[in-house]
């Protein structure tokens, strides 16, 4: 995926936010790789089992060379001691800043109380670190937005509006069920507040029915953000409120992952194959534009994605580290809305794109996410 992790247009936005930072760069003499002395930055990612956060630890990891810092990149398999052995360990060994996109976000306050200690800035990548005023800066994307973009995505493919937010021909009522993430990911919230900011009304109106009735997050969560445990419980559901002959139009998913085994559980119980046939595939969302989704999506199965493009994330994450390394703060953008139960955290926001099949080319092939070659083999290079 390395050609994914070169810079983007941004990366100019990125070369003139390092300059404002007042420092010479991170390979000039006043701190950086490279120069008399050098830093180090610890990246500690949850898990190698999603493309997505492969990506994202493989762009940190890169762009932070490209200043010319040693990276210590970690992966921690989805597992809560081995993330917090790795953060010791990063701790211990004396790196200059960290960068963590947590497991569980309540689970690192002694790491966290470590690295102050030690004067180590650390920064939250994507999923905010809970319960902890030693969490100095937060990178991520608008999340109660990307639930709200999913629940309009929904709506879209139900035809109760148009994809530019217009009344549609369809009127309803649509038979929908509610799929969220981890309850330890304070992200899930984001995403499941969002998108019921959209549905809720719908729902209590009549237009949108949710047989189960299932509509608390607690009902909804998946445990881990697992496949497997999506198409568990879609299966589940299916059996228990869809026996009566009854049809599925929609699902909320809030993850390309839970979708894929969403859509798994469907076609076994003889949806499908696509959003054309006979027995239509329901409308099912998704996020983070994983190769395997964004194929299902040019084939007509699966609905639409949130394309959260992670280089800038990335790019965001190298600005913040710089910026704690040349003894400045990073330029926020958000200072209200991330509250991790001990304090706000400083944010720095990207935006979010829905992604129909129309919209692959544009957003995600033009940009050189994806080739058209790796759309339709659903595979990467």
């Amino acid at each position: 995926m390395s050609r994914k992790l070169g810079f983007t247009a941004a990366g100019a936005v990125l070369a003139l936010t390092l300059a404002a930072c007042g420092g010479e760069g991170a390979g000039s003499g006043s701190g950086g790789g490279g120069g008399d002395e050098e830093l180090s930055i610890g990246v500690s990612m949850p898990t190698q089992t999603s493309e997505r956060w492969i990506a994202d630890g493989n762009s940190v990891k890169e762009q932070l060379e490209e200043q010319g810092y040693e990276v210590d990149l970690q992966y921690a398999g989805d597992d809560i001691p081995t993330q917090s052995q790795q953060v010791d360990q990063m701790i211990t060994q004396g790196v200059d800043a960290l960068i963590i996109a947590a497991i569980d976000g309540t689970a690192l306050a002694s790491q966290l109380q470590a690295a102050a200690d030690a004067d180590i800035p650390v920064i939250s990548y994507d999923r905010l670190i809970r319960d902890s005023e030693n969490v100095d800066f937060y990178v991520t994307f608008d999340n109660f937005e990307v639930g709200v973009a999913q629940a309009n995505a929904l709506l879209t493919g139900l035809g109760l509006q148009t994809a530019d937010g217009g009344e549609g021909t369809a009127t309803g009522p649509f038979n929908i069920e509610l799929f969220a993430g981890s309850l330890d990911d304070n992200n899930a919230f984001f995403f499941f507040n969002g998108a019921m900011s959209i549905l809720e009304p719908l729902i209590q109106d009549g237009t949108l029915v949710v047989k189960s009735g299932q509509t608390d997050i607690e009902q909804a969560a998946t445990l881990r953000w697992q496949q497997e445990t999506a198409q568990k419980r879609m299966e589940d559901l299916l059996t228990s409120s869809y026996n009566d002959g009854s049809r599925v139009d929609g699902v909320l998913s809030p993850y390309d992952g839970l979708s894929r085994g969403i859509i798994t559980a469907l076609q076994n119980a003889g949806y499908g194959p696509t959003l054309d046939s006979p027995n239509p595939m329901p409308v099912v969302t998704g996020q983070d534009a994983e190769i395997a989704s964004v194929k299902l999506i040019n084939d007509g199965v699966q609905s639409s994605t949130i394309f959260k493009d992670t280089r800038l994330l990335a790019e965001q994450a190298v600005v913040a580290a710089q910026a704690f390394l040349e003894g400045e703060e990073p330029e926020a953008n958000d200072t209200e809305t991330y509250d991790n139960g001990v304090k706000v955290v400083p944010s720095y926001l990207l935006p979010v794109e829905t992604v129909f099949k129309e919209d692959i080319q544009s957003v995600l092939i033009d940009s050189g996410y994806w080739t058209a070659e790796e759309v339709e083999s659903g595979q990467a290079d």
